[in-house]
């Protein structure tokens, strides 16, 4: 090969970085072993009479007890590396059974790169592939070894019983990438495998994986001061040889990247420059449909039950509307990689329920987490998200004390909760500072117990400005002109209950039913950064609704504390599933994927979701779903313009007409009652 000297020289520097990694370990068993051997000499030396006297006899005592002392850390330091178990990523292992096309395939390629075959498959709910050593005992048995086990290369055989690593493989690759295109982009991975199987290097990579995971035990929290103090001196001793072999395993890890990225280039080295832009392209619609099309359902207890698939639909979208893309779509007509499996579906399935768990959290418990269809997501999660807010919005509105307004109070048919009572209540008036229709003041007679009016020196009822140092960082909704009518901001997070700001201390903290004196001088919601774009109003219902997730966050968490999570639908019919046991799940969300949202922002969403309530009940429109930018609002089949500017008008500057002139164009009537959840 014409890589073969580049090849050797990657080899040999990795081996030569592994060497000095083990140098390491040695160093570190002769400091222990040190004590030892000096009580060893000095024992000798008073048993044969060449070192007689106290003096002796007295250090002969001394470094004796610091050897057994030296020689008892040293192996609980040994013992807990060994037995510590490591990281491992959260996978869907692939079964042979289920896909001996895929299994065909990588061990073809195997042979031609003359390489030992991965002993397993998995896939991983990310937009990469890597290989990964599972010989640990807590990782669950090996696989059974094939009949024919190759060599590694460089004539010395494989030990006996040494398990080559498992192949992991980015779920989306499978569903995006053509057969040939997944070869050619898994062949320097596979390569990978030759370097691996090199003695020394298994034995530096088993050592630092041991001391992470050891200094992972260390790091948990125990109540025991005697437990507390062994963990941090095991902390202490493993970090220092971490230290130790940072730069020696990284250089190793470069040198096993080399010499497999010039074993590769013999196996379709031009079509995997052509791969390598389909990987940032699945990356990128990967990332996308996550945070805007599967965050808005996980958020409601769904979880779409075919994401690859969803991955497929959004690139397709992108090649449509894109015309740098538009030669991405020619590629459909090869064969996709995920024909390689038996059941695609039901492996689809199971990494979807993963993704879901590992990014949010999820499952809870009982009917509240189920799978959902795509044909399914505008009814089941656009609707029903878009209610949902609407009716928490009125219900921070009713413990407000905001009435009706007196157009609904006399029209009929405006019994139910209107468009029309938001927009006047965070309208500003124009001819001063006085209260908008419908807010109740709290210093009259009808005033609500415990309340104010958001414009005076009250707080809001059973709640307190999200102000002070523990509130979310100032973060501005977006005004992209792909964020689609009726949903919020395009850098939503996840989880509201989880983002939403708990109350802080104001400067004179109220109680339920207790109000400021007249003297006080309470902090206004509009005083925090988080809010400081809004009107006054505006802040007010913003922190009512942020207090309102916090408080729905915390009963959800409530009722589902210490109940047993039920069997998913691929456990149940003994389909693939993930790994539970290679992986904690009681750390979820292992990665969440966006920052908590700001008050201005959920205020921003709740309103663009009554206003969409507003345009289904009253216009006719539908909601939709768009592969590239989620939830949408459909008025004839068509999405509608965007109305985030709109609202954003609304929400700080207390500017209706911007949104009441959209509205009109579209005949949405906000005086009309809607339907809450």
């Amino acid at each position: 090969m014409t890589g073969t000297g580049g090849e050797e020289m990657g080899a040999q520097a990795a081996r030569s970085r592994a060497l000095a990694v083990l140098r390491v370990r040695s160093r570190a068993l002769a400091v222990a072993l040190l004590p030892a051997a000096v009580a060893v000499v000095l024992l000798v030396g008073g048993a044969t009479g060449r070192l007689p006297g106290t003096g002796w006899d007295a250090a002969r005592w001394a470094v004796s007890v610091l050897a057994v002392l030296v020689l008892l850390a040293a192996a609980a330091v040994a013992l807990v590396v060994a037995r510590a178990r490591p990281a491992a990523t959260p996978t869907v292992t692939i079964a042979e059974e289920s896909a001996p096309d895929l299994y065909r395939m990588v061990r073809d390629l195997a042979d031609r790169l003359d390489v030992p075959a991965p002993s397993a498959i998995a896939l991983t709910p990310d937009c990469d592939s890597w290989l990964e050593d599972r010989t640990h005992p807590a990782h669950g048995p090996p696989p059974a070894p094939r009949r024919t086990d190759p060599a590694v290369p460089g004539g010395h055989a494989r030990p006996r019983g040494a398990a080559a690593p498992v192949l992991v493989i980015g779920s989306p690759f499978l569903w995006w990438m053509r057969v040939g295109e997944l070869r050619a982009v898994l062949a320097p991975v596979v390569a990978g495998t030759g370097p691996s199987a090199h003695p020394d290097i298994a034995a530096a990579r088993r050592f630092i994986r041991g001391l992470d995971a050891a200094v992972a035990v260390a790091s948990a929290d125990r109540r025991n001061p005697l437990s507390r103090a062994a963990c941090a001196g095991l902390a202490r001793v493993c970090r220092l040889l971490l230290r130790g072999c940072r730069v020696h395993a990284a250089q190793m890890e470069r040198g096993v990247a080399s010499a497999a990225a010039e074993r590769a280039q013999a196996v379709d080295y031009g079509l995997r420059i052509a791969a390598q832009e389909q990987v940032g392209l699945a990356y990128a619609g990967w990332d996308r449909l996550l945070t805007r099309v599967a965050l808005p359902a996980w958020r409601m207890g769904r979880w779409p039950s075919r994401l690859d698939v969803g991955v497929v639909a959004a690139l397709t979208e992108l090649s449509r509307r894109d015309r740098l893309a538009e030669g991405f779509a020619s590629r459909l007509g090869e064969r996709p990689a995920c024909d390689l499996l038996e059941e695609p579906g039901a492996m689809d399935e199971a990494v979807s329920l993963l993704t879901a768990r590992l990014f949010h959290g999820g499952p809870e418990t009982g009917p509240d987490w189920s799978p959902v269809d795509w044909d399914e997501y505008p009814e089941e999660v656009v609707d029903r998200t878009w209610r949902t807010d609407a009716a928490r919005l009125h219900r921070v509105l009713d413990t407000l004390g905001v009435r009706r307004t007196a157009e609904e109070d006399t029209a009929p048919g405006t019994e139910g909760p209107t468009l029309a009572r938001v927009l006047d209540h965070l309208t500003v008036p124009t001819d001063g500072p006085g209260a908008a229709p419908g807010m109740a003041s709290a210093v009259g007679p009808g005033a609500l117990p415990g309340t104010a009016s958001a414009d005076g020196p009250g707080t809001l009822p059973g709640t307190t400005p999200a102000v002070g140092p523990g509130a979310p960082p100032h973060t501005a909704p977006t005004d992209d002109p792909g964020t689609l009518p009726g949903t919020a901001s395009t850098d939503d997070p996840i989880d509201p209950s989880r983002t939403a700001p708990a109350p802080q201390a104001t400067p004179h903290p109220p109680t339920d039913g207790d109000t400021s004196a007249p003297g006080d001088t309470p902090a206004h919601p509009e005083d925090d950064d988080d809010l400081g774009g809004t009107t006054t109003r505006g802040a007010a219902l913003a922190a009512g609704l942020s207090a309102q997730l916090a408080r729905e966050e915390a009963a959800a968490q409530r009722a589902g504390a210490g109940t047993a999570v039920p069997a998913t639908p691929a456990a149940t019919a003994g389909a693939a599933g993930p790994d539970a046991a290679l992986w904690d799940d009681g750390a979820l969300p292992l990665l969440p994927l966006q920052p908590p949202r700001s008050g201005r922002e959920i205020l921003t969403a709740h309103i663009t979701a009554m206003v969409c309530c507003a345009a289904m009940d009253t216009a006719g429109a539908t909601p939709g779903l768009d592969w590239l930018d989620g939830p949408s609002l459909l008025f004839d089949g068509a999405r509608a313009a965007d109305l985030t500017p709109s609202v954003l008008s609304l929400v700080e500057t207390g500017d209706p007409g911007p949104l009441r002139h959209w509205m009109t164009e579209l005949g949405i009537r906000p005086e009309k009652p809607v339907r809450l959840v």
